[in-house]
Formats: C-alpha cells, sequence, structure tokens
C-alpha cells in the first residue's frame, strides 16, 4: 500500500472524518487487522481562516506549498488535501512536490459520472471562496459538468454555517433545515444533483436528505485515496 499524505486541520474536524474513512475503507477491502499507511501534517485554522477573510492568498498559497512538501518529505507518496477552498492552490502545489496530488473536484467529477451519469447540472455548496471563485467551477467545467451556485444571500448563509458552526464542530437542527432550504432553490435553478462543495458540510447533510442525489466530496475524496494507495498504476493515470 502506498502512504497517503494529509494536509489537514482546516478544520479538524472534517480531517478527523477523513482519517476514519480512509481507515475504515482499508480495513474494508484488506481484512483482517489492515489499517491505512498514512501522514497527516495537521495546520492550525485560525491564523488560515483570518488570511483567507483578509484576502492574502499569497500567503496562503506559500503555507498550503510549505506543508505539501513537509507531507512529501514525511513519506507521502501521494498527498490530499483534506478541504476544498483551498484547492485552489492546487496547481501551485502540484508543481512544487514530486507525488501525485489527488484533485478533490476531479474526484467528484468522476463519481459523479460513476454513480449517476445522468447528471450535468450540478449545484455548488461551499465556503463563498469555493462557490464565488473560479477556480473549483472551471475544474468541475473540465469533466463536462455546469455547475449553479446559490444567490447572494443564501451563499453567506451557507459560509455562515460553516465558518460559525461546522469548523467549531456545532452541528444544529435549524442550520440542516436552513441548508435544505437552499438545495431545495437550487434544484428550483436547475441543479440535478448536489456537491458538498465543503469537507465539513456532509456532517449536516447526509444522502436521502435532499430531493436530489448529493455528492460528499470528504468520502469520495478519501475513498479515491485508497484506490490509488492500492494500486501502484493509478497513481498518475488517474490524474489525467
Amino acid at each position: 500500500m502506498k502512504v497517503i499524505g494529509l494536509v489537514g486541520g482546516m478544520s479538524w474536524e472534517s480531517s478527523a472524518e477523513y482519517y476514519r474513512i480512509i481507515n475504515e475503507e482499508t480495513a474494508r477491502r484488506l481484512g483482517g487487522l489492515h489499517s491505512a499507511e498514512l501522514v497527516m501534517y495537521s495546520v492550525d485554522f485560525e491564523p488560515i481562516e483570518k488570511l483567507q477573510h483578509l484576502g492574502d492568498w499569497q500567503e496562503l498559497e506559500r503555507m498550503m506549498i510549505s506543508t505539501a512538501q513537509a507531507v512529501e518529505t514525511a513519506g507521502a507518496q501521494v498527498l490530499l488535501i483534506c478541504t476544498n477552498t483551498m484547492h485552489k492552490f492546487a496547481d501551485e502545489i502540484q508543481a512544487n512536490i514530486h507525488i501525485p496530488l489527488l484533485h478533490i473536484a476531479d474526484a467528484t467529477a468522476l463519481a459523479i459520472s460513476a454513480r449517476q451519469p445522468g447528471v450535468k447540472t450540478v449545484g455548488l455548496l461551499g465556503t463563498r471562496f469555493t462557490m464565488e471563485q473560479d477556480f473549483y467551477k472551471n475544474r468541475l467545467a473540465k469533466h463536462g459538468l455546469d455547475v449553479v451556485i446559490p444567490e447572494l444571500g443564501d451563499r453567506q448563509l451557507v459560509h455562515d454555517i460553516i465558518y460559525q458552526e461546522l469548523v467549531l464542530g456545532i452541528v444544529r437542527e435549524e442550520s440542516k433545515r436552513s441548508m435544505l432550504q437552499v438545495i431545495q432553490r437550487l434544484t428550483e435553478a436547475g441543479a440535478q444533483g448536489i456537491i458538498l462543495g465543503c469537507t465539513e458540510i456532509p456532517l449536516l447533510i447526509h444522502e436521502g436528505d435532499a430531493p436530489v442525489p448529493v455528492f460528499d466530496t470528504t468520502r469520495i475524496h478519501a475513498e479515491k485515496a485508497v484506490d490509488m494507495a492500492l494500486s501502484v498504476d493509478s497513481l498518475r493515470s488517474d490524474l489525467t
């Protein structure tokens, strides 16, 4: 098994889900007492959150590259960034390491194609950075997906639930109802499926909660990492 590298801590709540899913999936496939070989660098999210909201993306890029390089040095053979938003720097990170970076949007788009081939228009939920900037939507578009995002007020609502509740481990039924209302409005706008494009949102919204398929990027990303770790040949070919 290849060593999986995780850049986590953004937030640790969702990074813990990555650790659990990867190990459970490895045990399910290999049986016995098997668990995943992995290394994780869990960052302090407080300064990162402040830089995000200040818009200091240059410093964040430097930090992400440095952290990814540390994970590679620790022995990782494939890298995951355990957050959707920081895939803003995926290309820059890949250019500065020597191991493959498994892009969360690529893994998600491939999972949609495999599981729900009729889904061509997806609603995207995430931080305002993920929903409003092009880095994530353009990556999905390369896989033939049309992306719709919530209206401004709904985008702020989702963003606030993420940063004021979910990253702190707070899961509120009222917030779940509000998120489901946002999803309903996205389906009315033409979304055939919903991408939970923040690794904390699956703490709140689950498969079967919505009238259309929902795609849990945390689980999809983690399971694809196990695919890659158990298949030497896939480490490069699955990324092309």
